[in-house]
């Protein structure tokens, strides 16, 4: 094969309509535009969307989006986090204590990121695999 004896898929290009060529051509006359109505004359064209009254998809669906409405009730805490705290049983109220959670917060799960050098005693709070176990080598237990 050579450059010059490549050549387009069959049927990928199509030659360009050449309207208003007489009848023999098939697109003579009205140009394949039908008979009267807006899309036969210049200029006749309605904007994006437009449903010819109807109310468009548009403005029937809801505005909601997709962020997640429950993504604000969980707070992360950290392992060093945990490792500055002077208490024993960590909670959910001795997060809030310590300001790591906010006071809206419903939820909070403690990410291993840092080390813990004590052991602690986690009880109601979601723990990752990785910080349970960094939890439990430093002498601590998780309770659900």
């Amino acid at each position: 094969m050579r450059l010059n004896e490549i050549r387009s898929a069959e049927g990928s290009r199509t030659e360009r309509r050449r309207v208003g060529r007489g009848i023999g051509s098939g697109l003579g006359k009205t140009c394949g535009r039908g008979h009267k109505g807006q899309h036969s004359r210049s200029g006749g064209f309605h904007k994006v969307g437009f449903e010819g009254g109807q109310m468009p998809l548009q403005r029937r669906l809801p505005k909601v989006g997709f962020a997640s409405k429950t993504a604000g009730d969980c707070a992360e805490v950290f392992l060093y986090e945990l490792a500055n705290l002077k208490i024993e049983v960590i909670d959910l109220a001795a997060l809030r204590e310590a300001n790591l959670v906010k006071r809206l917060q419903k939820r909070a799960k403690i990410v291993s990121k840092g080390e813990i050098g004590r052991a602690i005693r986690v009880k109601g709070v979601a723990v990752t695999a990785g910080a349970k176990a960094a939890i439990e080598a430093a002498g601590g237990s998780v309770e659900a």
